[in-house]
């Protein structure tokens, strides 16, 4: 199966290409309304703070006009409220690009039957995926997260980011798409290709009693970057030093961004592609809509994740089924 076999008909294409013009009549009357809402809402806020400061300088002793305690918790609320407005003055543009948003991604998943597009939920496959694949994390959030089923192929993508901590102490464990499919042939158990860990974490692993079993594929460049753990080692290392080896190359030569994970549990399977842009990012209000530049290359992107996750769920099948 190749990326080309995920691309929109042109019948499709056309309706994008409807569905953006649509976007731009209205992208350019919001555009117009942010420009004078900002200033306005803003300009307000500053005029009101600037006014009450200047009445306080009545009641404040001579040398603390306009610094005063009453006047630092004014230009505090101050900024705070001017903050609101600023976002709230915004709506209009944040409202289209959402709704176009809405509206664009199901015509580009076109060819993928029952297709469901959600934004800001938690995904129904996040909580069977293998805590291994990305480590330890504490929060996360989702954006975009389209499911459906192409031919006998169900799946369920979405955007993540999953972290510890906050502020300079955050420590981002993974950050893009994953994609979560039914495999063709359930393994028996869980099976792990992830980042290869650190000195300290492998210390810690070697304190505490894990039923997950390291395992090597044989090939140095993988063994060097991937580590591959397995509860059931002996279905596994067939897997490992065979079809997963063979994927994760593949995907070292295709995927231009970071390095990808996989993960197998039963019936599931979770490809993971890491990217530090939002994949179904639009550009700013300020900026017209391209089919060829911003449309194009998200349905070619598209097309190659799904097209990778095909290859990847045939890892554990029989020879005939992968055919």
């Amino acid at each position: 199966m190749e990326a080309a076999d995920f691309m929109p008909s042109e019948a499709v294409i056309a309706g994008i290409r409807h569905n953006i013009e649509a976007y731009e009549a209205k992208r350019a009357s919001a555009r117009k309304q942010v420009c004078w809402r900002v200033p306005l809402f803003v300009g307000l806020v500053i005029v009101f703070v600037g006014v009450v400061a200047w009445l306080f300088n009545s009641a404040a002793d001579p040398n603390e006009q306009w610094f005063s305690t009453p006047h630092v918790f004014l230009y505090l609320g101050g900024f705070i409220v001017a903050v609101l407005l600023y976002f709230q003055a915004l709506r209009p543009a944040t409202r289209l690009q959402q709704s176009f948003r809405d509206s664009l991604l199901p015509i580009i998943f076109g060819f993928v039957r029952d297709v469901r597009y959600q934004h800001g939920v938690r995904p129904n496959s996040f909580d069977r995926m293998p805590r291994e694949t990305v480590g330890a994390f504490s929060r996360q959030s989702f954006d975009d997260v389209i499911s459906g089923r192409y031919e006998d192929f169900p799946f369920e993508l979405y955007e993540a980011k999953l972290w510890e901590g906050s502020g300079k102490s955050e420590t981002t464990a993974f950050k893009g798409v994953i994609v979560a499919f039914e495999t063709i042939e359930p393994f028996p158990g869980t099976l792990v290709a992830a980042r290869k860990a650190g000195k300290v974490v492998h210390f810690f692993r070697g304190m505490f009693v894990s039923k997950m079993q390291e395992l090597s594929s044989g090939v140095a460049e993988l063994d060097a970057t991937y580590e591959f753990r397995t509860d059931n080692a002996e279905a596994a290392q067939p897997l490992v030093t065979g079809r997963l080896a063979q994927a994760l190359t593949w995907l070292g030569e295709t995927w231009p961004y970071d390095q990808a994970r996989v993960a197998l549990s039963g019936a599931d399977g979770f490809l993971l592609m890491p990217r530090s842009k939002n994949f179904f990012e639009l550009p700013d209000i300020s900026v017209p809509i391209d089919y060829n530049i911003h449309v194009a290359s998200l349905i070619a992107d598209l097309g190659a994740m799904l097209a990778t996750a095909a290859l990847v769920r045939k890892i554990g099948a029989k020879d005939e089924a992968a055919e």
